[in-house]
């Protein structure tokens, strides 16, 4: 038995790893990396293995960085199972047909340009139909059921917190009457998030596998971070003017939508009109409205009392472009969330072209902005931003609101692995290398754990 580490080894995208049992080829993750153009043309690159002699594939959830690279994967001859759990299944449904077609129009445009210089034409990474057509190999699981995929190989997924459908991933592998347990911690979410519920605890394994990518901060309360949220909504209620939030579609936006209705009264929500502005961002509310089963208590409370933790009295869903524009006419009182959450494409640049400039306007950054971005330019304090061409001035006030994310952060890691009483020998990946050693010294020095960093193409015998 082994494992091969081929993505997200001493960097945070690209998840890919590469486990052999029983002379059977696993792949667990298969995911694109993110960045910058530099980074991201890797992901034209050919796998380092021969996708048609994989005979299954394991998701841990529906993020681009864990699940994007699968329709090139099925274009390159894997036929096999891709198993993840059910709510992944719906998720990944929008997400690699909406990264399809954004593959589709980088092409196009990059194709314009060859067109003009004589230069041959690029092909799409992969097309809408190819997404479409990866789609029929996924196979939907629950948590907490056990499943035997290949011969010695049964798997368990349990709920990693982290968006609707995240999972950790139990492998109980057996080859020549031996037996060893390895978990895959996927992406662990943030304790006490809203909706979701924390990551599960797992009591044994041989290898743990773990992300680490806060291994060297710690996030700020909760509590302070829905204090400042309010705060920030009546300023901008007494300045009379717009608040635009910048999101990402799957978690963040559900997470603004249940605490708007947990504090619609204290935050005065009744006298704002509330736009969710995303196509795509609607139908995730509506996967994670149907995935109720999963959630914490608290929302699953709210949600029996209320029917749907998303449905706000005042909560208008804006699907067509059409529509979209209208709210630009609104110079006052409206809540706008719209993607992407970088501010890098989609309709969220729109909506700071009509209110940026404005002195009673207010930007809320409520997720992780990558250098080199839109987003990462306002919340470094930029005074004019560049939009179609045009020259536009920042007057709007920004809020950059921490506490907000998704992910453990280095306290959540460590309770998590704590909860191993035999403490395995840990390897870390899917973190920066500063992260990673930040938290192999805590893993040493307090559990006394057997850590090791990832490393590209590194194979461990398990």
């Amino acid at each position: 038995m082994n494992i091969e580490f081929l993505g997200a080894a001493q960097e945070v995208t690209g998840s890919c790893y590469l486990l052999q049992v029983n002379n059977k080829n696993i792949l667990i993750e298969c995911g694109m990396l993110q960045g910058g153009h530099d980074h991201e043309r890797h992901n034209n690159d050919p796998f380092p293995f021969i996708a048609s002699e994989l005979d299954a594939v394991i998701i841990s959830h529906a993020h681009l960085d864990h699940s994007g690279r699968l329709p090139m994967l099925i274009k390159e001859g894997f036929h096999g199972d891709i198993f993840t759990h059910h709510a992944t299944v719906d998720l990944c449904k929008i997400m690699l047909l909406d990264s399809a077609y954004i593959h589709e129009k980088e092409a196009q445009w990059e194709n314009k340009k060859r067109q003009r210089k004589g230069l041959d034409l690029l092909e799409p990474i992969y097309t809408k139909k190819q997404a479409e057509t990866t789609l029929q190999y996924f196979n939907g699981l629950s948590y907490d059921e056990e499943f035997e995929i290949t011969d010695g190989v049964k798997i368990t997924l349990r709920d990693a917190g982290h968006i609707i459908g995240s999972a950790i991933i139990e492998l109980n592998l057996t080859e020549d009457n031996i037996h060893k347990k390895v978990v895959f911690s996927g992406d662990l979410g943030h304790n006490s998030a809203p909706i979701l519920r924390d990551p599960f605890k797992v009591k044994s394994a041989d290898l743990v596998i773990m992300e680490s990518t806060y291994g060297d901060r710690l996030h700020r309360s909760w509590h302070e971070t829905w204090q400042e949220v309010g705060d920030i909504i009546a300023h901008a209620k007494s300045n009379k003017g717009n608040i635009i939030i910048p999101a990402f579609t799957v978690g963040r936006t559900q997470e603004l939508l249940y605490e708007f209705k947990r504090h619609f009264a204290q935050w005065q929500l009744d006298d704002w009109q509330i736009f969710l502005d995303s196509p795509m961002g609607i139908k995730a509310t509506n996967i994670y409205a149907k995935y109720y089963d999963v959630f914490d208590s608290k929302a699953k409370h709210l949600n029996d009392n209320q029917n749907n933790i998303f449905n706000l009295s005042n909560l208008h869903m804006s699907e067509s472009t059409e529509y979209s524009m209208k709210i630009n006419q609104i110079s006052s009182g409206a809540i706008i969330i719209a993607g992407s959450g970088m501010c890098t494409g989609g309709r969220i640049k729109h909506h700071f072209k009509h209110n940026i400039w404005k002195t009673n306007a207010h930007i809320l950054i409520v997720g992780f902005q990558a250098k080199g971005t839109l987003g990462r330019a306002l919340v470094d304090g930029a005074k004019y931003i560049h939009l179609w061409g045009e020259k536009i001035q920042v007057k709007a006030h920004i809020h950059t609101v921490g506490g907000f994310s998704a992910h453990a952060d280095q306290q959540g890691l460590l309770d998590w692995y704590q909860h191993f009483a035999n403490k395995p020998k840990v390897v870390l990946v899917h973190g920066e290398p500063e992260a990673m050693d930040v938290l192999s010294q805590k893993l040493r020095h307090q559990y006394k754990a057997n850590v090791t960093q990832a490393h590209y193409k590194q194979n461990i015998t398990i």
